[in-house]
């Protein structure tokens, strides 16, 4: 029956003609509900994650820059002594100033944290909380012994924040994507994209028939829509905001810029005097010490050291990864293990899919990029497949895991598309949970990443916090596993990069790892 499925899907995909759709009466670029209409528990829904994480602002625009967020005459203020307890909580002060060093009146500045003790190996995020006023209180559990040391970054002032919106609001499209389209010796290159700018250009219409996923080309002049033959980021727009938007972006004065303590910057934290049961702290979702991640909500993470210990927890066991290129990197992890061949066949470099077998000990790990939008380079049209798409496909079971990793290439497009893959997906999952619920399915959080004056304007850090945030919200209640790679990166003292390092990801694969394999079971 599954070889059966997979033929029927293909000669379904192979023949069904794309449908040709002329200009649509459009005056903007906006693509939210380009494709099917939402229905009204949709609706409902979306409008409640949008609300869920709306952003303050804006506020007065147009002031000069003098007047926006300084992170260097800005400072944080330690609450309490220098001298602090384990087990509870640090508290502290932010103070946001202008670049006269008078006191902002407004929130909506971008911020993160962190405490950490460089010599423990240890640290730990922070929770931000917004006044709406110039001033934040941070929150910080208080985890280990030891100094720690207090790291407050602006990643934007809120007049940056303002101008992000309008980019995802106006500009949806500031990423954009071609097809190669071929016959015999005539061949055409055209734009294709989620939605398309008024154009008097007819379109192709390769809306996805089971998800109804929308995406579309511009029709080539001299071919028909049937011979699209690849799909590849084709660039990004130029000239996105104005000179004076621009003062909002630079590098080593107003993105990812530490803010001084006024004061003491550091705190001694101490032992607890008599043995007591830890407190709960809901603050984090876990912390590094000696290098090591631990979740604060009671999982027993181990530490797969050497391949034989994954060997082994691997064995009899079908990996699925889904998504984007940070999904990718753990299975370039896995496939280092010795006994594990990869498998090339048609596969280009990044793209894939991969697989790769070992025989021995009867493992599979597979991986595959999620539907457009995707950026990366020449992936062939009829291996643009939709992650719920798959994921219907997979019988699940005891051996099974599936690992999804869908954010990064989403930044650039509004928020209600983000919702709408990550519904297919999560109703994809849930069909599988009910068929096979010894499943195990993993869902990968956003990371942050290193970021300049243009790579803030299509991938910032404030684009990927929204769409963790929504990514979050959606999978709440369902039986999956979450593994928050925001804290993960924020939380550890190495730069933060899309791809995070081989330290980072080798903490990750301990988290995966002890899932499909729990403590007692080794």
């Amino acid at each position: 029956m599954f070889t059966f499925y997979q033929i029927q899907s293909s000669i379904y995909t192979t023949f069904r003609p794309p449908e040709v759709l002329w200009p649509l009466d459009v005056n903007h670029t906006y693509c939210a509900h380009f494709g099917q209409e939402p229905t009204a528990e949709e609706t409902k829904e979306e409008r409640y994650l949008l609300n869920s994480i709306t952003w303050p602002g804006p506020w007065v625009q147009g002031l000069p820059v003098e007047l926006s967020s300084d992170p260097t005459k800005s400072y944080f203020v330690i609450q309490g002594s220098s001298k602090q307890q384990i087990g509870g909580q640090l508290l502290v002060n932010v103070h946001m100033q202008n670049f006269l060093g008078l006191p902002k009146d407004h929130g909506g500045d971008f911020l993160i944290a962190r405490l950490h003790s460089p010599s423990l190996g240890a640290g730990v995020a922070g929770k931000v909380h917004d006044h709406h006023d110039g001033t934040y209180t941070v929150l910080f559990p208080l985890l280990w012994a030891g100094m720690a040391w207090v790291e407050i970054t602006m990643v934007h002032p809120s007049e940056a924040v303002v101008v992000l919106k309008r980019l995802q609001k106006e500009q949806p499209d500031r990423v954009f994507f071609k097809s190669l389209f071929s016959s015999g010796d005539l061949s055409e290159t055209t734009v294709c994209n989620l939605c398309l700018p008024l154009n008097y250009k007819p379109l192709c219409n390769y809306t996805d028939p089971l998800t109804g996923e929308p995406w579309y080309c511009y029709k080539p002049e001299m071919l028909g829509c049937d011979t699209r033959i690849n799909h590849y980021k084709g660039g990004y727009k130029k000239n996105l905001i104005t000179e004076y938007e621009a003062q909002f972006f630079q590098s080593d004065v107003n993105i990812k810029i530490p803010i001084p303590a006024s004061a003491m910057r550091k705190v001694t934290v101490l032992p607890r005097e008599k043995a007591e049961a830890t407190e709960k702290n809901n603050i984090s979702a876990g912390y590094y010490f000696h290098g090591t991640w631990r979740p604060l909500n009671g999982e027993v993470i181990q530490q797969f050291k050497d391949s034989s210990a994954i060997t082994r927890c691997l064995r009899g066991k079908a990996l699925y990864m889904f998504g984007d290129s940070t999904v990718r990197q753990w299975f370039e992890y896995l496939s280092a293990l010795p006994n594990l061949i990869q498998l090339t066949l048609y596969s280009s470099y990044k793209t894939g899919p991969y697989m790769a077998v070992d025989s021995r000990n009867n493992i599979l790990v597979s991986y595959r990029c999620h539907g457009p939008p995707i950026r990366f380079t020449t992936v062939l049209s009829s291996e643009l497949r939709y992650v719920a798409n798959e994921l219907d496909k997979i019988q699940g079971g005891l051996d099974t895991v599936v690992l999804v990793s869908v954010w990064s290439h989403f930044s650039t497009f509004p928020d209600e598309i983000y919702i709408r893959r990550l519904r297919h997906i999560r109703r994809a999952v849930a069909r599988l949970l009910k068929r096979e619920p010894a499943t195990l399915v993993v869902i990968r959080t956003a990371n942050l990443q290193t970021l300049g004056p243009e790579s803030s304007l299509f991938n910032s850090d404030w684009f990927s916090l929204q769409k963790d945030a929504l990514l979050r919200a959606m999978f709440r209640g369902l039986r999956v596993q979450l593994l928050d790679a925001w804290e993960m990166t924020l939380a550890h003292h190495l730069p933060h990069d899309i791809h995070p390092p081989y330290t980072i990801i080798r903490n990750m694969m301990d988290v995966i790892l002890s899932h499909i394999c729990p403590f007692e079971e080794l």
